[in-house]
């Protein structure tokens, strides 16, 4: 049995001009708690303290984790950016799972909030990890080139923690991304629910055979 909890851990404001819309606009900014047979997995930790500059820009509104390191075995970050890693730093010990490429990226500088960084205990992946029976890592690039999404396996349906591998529910599918194949060959014609990190809105439907 794999269960799936939303956590709203605030919300941001989006400059116009950063997303090409006509007027700024409001962002959640969602984790999510996995429990399974073996454990709990913490996907994204929202927004911590850090940068000035970065709450002047998105005006950020942040909400506590409702967990804490006594609650969680293994932390997933679908990517680094401040908006995705912010409660990392409270987890001292917890293993926090990344792909390779994403945190060279991170730590060669202007990509993040430097400061919540250090004090992590990175566990670095390649590709696909098996996290435990039915809870698969799987790459999910275009956002950043190291974006990762969490795949679970409920047996007769499967879902996708998908973080920002789309904005937007409306959004997914489209542009196609190869990435996709994959979750096809996943799901093999079984209904998909696809949940995202920043809109509370979902996207349901099945994927199609990979191309």
């Amino acid at each position: 049995m794999i269960s799936t909890t939303c956590l709203d851990l605030g919300y941001f404001t989006r400059p116009a001009a950063e997303w090409g819309g006509p007027q700024d606009r409001r962002e959640p900014a969602l984790g999510y708690l996995v429990r399974h047979a073996t454990g709990t997995v913490l996907f994204d930790t929202g927004m911590g303290e850090g940068s000035p500059e970065a709450d002047a820009h998105y005006r950020p509104v942040r909400r506590a984790l409702p967990v804490g390191p006594g609650d969680v075995d293994v932390i997933v970050n679908s990517h680094l950016h401040f908006d995705h890693i912010g409660g990392n730093q409270l987890f001292p010990g917890t293993p926090v799972l990344v792909q390779r490429a994403e945190l060279a990226t991170a730590r060669a500088g202007d990509y993040t909030i430097d400061t919540l960084l250090p004090g992590v205990s990175y566990q670095e992946i390649d590709g696909e990890y098996a996290l435990a029976p039915g809870v698969r890592v799987v790459p999910t690039p275009g956002h950043t080139e190291g974006h990762q999404s969490l795949v679970l396996d409920h047996g007769d349906r499967m879902t996708v923690l998908a973080g920002q591998a789309y904005d937007f529910a409306h959004e997914f599918g489209t542009p196609y991304r190869p990435w996709l194949d994959r979750l096809g060959e996943l799901a093999a014609g079984r209904p998909v629910r696809v949940l995202f990190a920043h809109d509370h809105d979902l996207w349901e439907g099945t994927l199609p055979a990979p191309r």
